[in-house]
């Protein structure tokens, strides 16, 4: 089965000076998914909104600013956006689940893991799940940031073949189309230096009531690409558009997935797990980390960032503080200060026992894009 991931973000499934929900979207939206349903494909839904909503319900004009007030807002909001969805996907006979994460339940190996057999069972089911952030309880250090990250990790986490970002451009442009008319379409993104240089020159600014924009988006199909997946970025106004996709038409942007992707630990270690701290590498532990493939030893190491203990993820930097890795560490914060720099026959003899030989191992370590 193939399975696809359909995020929607809160400026198509809301009017832009009202607030107010865009039934038509949702209702082309839900009839599109239950449709790609019918031809066999498996089927989640990424929808924001709830906060939208709660502003509405709740006569508010602006998005409220503090993380408790959006908290308490988006639990005015969600309860009302699921019933409307329920009501339009029961309208077709399609069952529908409801699914709130947080970062944290992606960052514990257990808990990611039963999230995975429960997204199984509900496609196995013929569900549709339909994903948001549990904004009630999620604090602001481990929040996933916008939902066009959820959805590209749970496009990594149940291993989709596609993720479609739904948007209120119908594709990307070299510059904002609706600040420069005349900037020409991307329809192809076909490598990841490619992306990243998008990524450089584009802007975080989204709509008045969405809280993503076109970075956020190139940050989703990052995460997707390095994971095999391939992304489409088109407009939300018309989901219909996705039929036609699937079925080979040239709309939208599309981001092509890198050819090798990580293995399931790896993908948990890349994007489940927040950094606890960073560790700052030489030229040749950066170069034989990046390039070779070989594990971080003590020697390699110039400085570390934060207090940590063994055994949780950490940042793994250049010399000029750039990401690029992260993994597993075998060491605390303090441990490492003690040995960086030096031979691992040394580790021994300062730490007073026979620890691991590397700092971070190379099959708990992930290099990033």
């Amino acid at each position: 089965m193939t399975t696809l991931v359909v995020k929607i973000g809160t400026s198509s499934l809301t009017q832009p000076t009202s607030g107010h929900l865009a039934l038509a979207t949702l209702g082309s939206l839900v009839e599109t998914l239950c449709t790609l349903r019918q031809q066999g494909y498996g089927v989640v839904l990424v929808s924001s909104g709830a906060v939208g909503v709660g502003c509405q319900r709740l006569g508010l004009r602006e998005r409220p600013t503090s993380l408790i007030q959006k908290q308490a807002i988006a639990a005015v909001g969600q309860g009302r956006l699921m019933r409307v969805y329920d009501d339009l996907f029961t309208a077709l006979n399609q069952p529908i689940a409801q699914v709130l994460l947080t970062r944290e339940d992606l960052g514990e190996r257990h808990r990611y893991l039963n999230a995975l057999n429960t997204f199984r069972a509900l496609l196995d089911l013929g569900v549709i799940p339909i994903v948001n952030e549990n904004d009630t309880v999620a604090v602001e250090e481990l929040r996933f940031g916008d939902n066009d990250t959820l959805s590209a990790l749970v496009a990594a986490l149940i291993e989709a073949e596609w993720l479609f970002l739904l948007t209120d451009v119908d594709r990307l442009y070299a510059a904002d189309p609706r600040q420069h008319p005349d900037a020409p379409p991307i329809p192809v993104v076909e490598s990841p230096r490619a992306l990243a240089a998008l990524k450089v020159g584009a802007t975080t600014g989204g709509s008045g009531w969405g809280t993503g924009g076109m970075a956020t988006k190139l940050t989703a199909a990052e995460i997707a690409s390095a994971n095999g997946i391939r992304t489409v970025v088109t407009e939300g106004r018309h989901p219909q558009n996705l039929l036609r996709i699937l079925a080979g038409e040239n709309l939208g942007t599309h981001i092509l997935p890198q050819e090798q992707t990580p293995s399931a630990r790896k993908r948990w270690i890349a994007h489940g797990l927040v950094p606890a701290g960073r560790l700052l590498l030489d030229q040749g532990a950066t170069v034989a980390i990046a390039e070779r493939g070989k594990s971080l030893l003590p020697a390699g190491i110039m400085g570390v960032e934060g207090e940590f203990p063994a055994q949780v993820a950490v940042s793994l930097c250049d010399p000029a503080g750039r990401e690029i890795g992260r993994g597993l560490v075998n060491y605390s914060s303090g441990e490492l200060r003690q040995i960086l720099g030096r031979q691992s026959d040394e580790v021994p003899e300062i730490l007073g026992y026979y620890g691991a030989e590397t700092a971070v191992h190379r099959d708990n370590l992930v290099v990033l894009p």
